[in-house]
């Protein structure tokens, strides 16, 4: 009797998980998608599915994490692009070493990050608002730099990081695994991640405490920063070479993914696995549209209508949670 009453509590616990929703809306729609194409389950497919993931699942992951926190940054997606341009830059004009090109990248997607950090903490800028003029500010240095043509001729050393499998599995995808571990153990394991979840629920309250405020949300803006120049420089290795459009459509998908995943946008609730449940979502959604043939122009389309959709869904839900209250 003990033992089926822990079973039950089990369940019943796994059932009020805020990601027991999501996973089973990702496997429902990954099993209708496998019902009504017969190529959706082909390992071929699955790799694509997969390694398209792991660029806008990383974007995703940085995009959680600020929300959690009650922020947003609307140019994550174009620090990673600029990131990349200037990992190309590095490699193919400066001749530097294409493994120490993409490290000095990534820690300029770190500093872009904290500039943001630094604009909203010190300046009191609304993230949202100041993130729109930053991603203006960055997509022309990365106009200006490339004069919008790509850099070509990136050395064939790196390309393993963006087109290479281990064990079959895209490397782009595992390298997004150990961002989404990284995160997570931090946020939820750390005092570092206590604290941001108290920031994202009560920042006035969280001062109170004596957490510094100010001082992790910079850092986390700065760690946003590194992971999305880390997807521009992967997507570099994955193209051969760096494309002044890198980064463009990573803009709504992040945050629709991470809504849909169970992060709040007010703040304080979620997590970066549900955000990427979230991603699994969308990816597997846009596939189909591939694989039955429709225009991808449509996949604009369809982003946007799941951005409106998750918000809205977001909104409505929590204000009868607040009135139930």
């Amino acid at each position: 009797m003990q033992t089926s009453s822990t079973q039950t509590s089990a369940v019943a616990h796994l059932a009020r998980s805020p990601l027991a929703g999501v996973f089973v809306a990702l496997a429902v729609i990954f099993t209708l998608s496998a019902l009504i194409s017969p190529y959706f389950l082909t390992p071929y497919n699955l790799s694509v599915i997969a390694r398209g993931l792991a660029f806008v699942g990383l974007i995703t992951i940085a995009q959680s994490m600020l929300m959690v926190l009650g922020e947003l940054d609307l140019s994550l997606g174009v620090i990673g692009g600029l990131c990349g341009v200037i990992s190309g830059i590095l490699m193919v004009r400066l001749g530097v070493e294409p493994y120490s090109a993409m490290l000095l990248a990534i820690l300029l997607g770190a500093c872009l990050g904290l500039l943001n950090g630094l604009l909203v903490t010190v300046l009191r800028l609304h993230s949202l608002v100041l993130t729109i003029g930053t991603a203006g500010i960055f997509g022309g240095a990365n106009l200006v730099l490339t004069r919008g043509v790509a850099i070509t001729g990136i050395p064939r050393d790196v390309h393993y990081l963006g087109r290479g499998d281990l064990l079959g599995i895209p490397v782009p995808f595992l390298i997004m695994l150990v961002a989404l571990a990284f995160a997570t153990f931090v946020m939820l394991k750390t005092p570092f991640g206590r604290y941001m979840y108290a920031i994202g629920n009560n920042q006035a309250g969280a001062r109170m405490l004596g957490i510094k405020v100010d001082k992790i949300r910079l850092l986390v803006f700065g760690v946003a920063g590194a992971i999305a120049g880390l997807a521009g420089v992967l997507m570099v290795a994955r193209l051969g070479t760096a494309q002044p459009s890198i980064g463009e459509t990573w803009v709504l998908a992040p945050i629709a993914a991470s809504v849909i995943g169970g992060v709040a946008t007010t703040g304080g609730i979620g997590s970066p696995i549900g955000a990427i449940f979230g991603a699994g979502i969308i990816a597997i959604i846009e596939n189909i549209i591939v694989l039955f043939g429709v225009s991808p122009y449509w996949q604009g389309i369809v982003s946007g209508a799941i951005v409106v959709l998750a918000i809205s869904f977001d909104a409505i839900s929590r204000r009868y949670l607040r009135r139930d209250a």
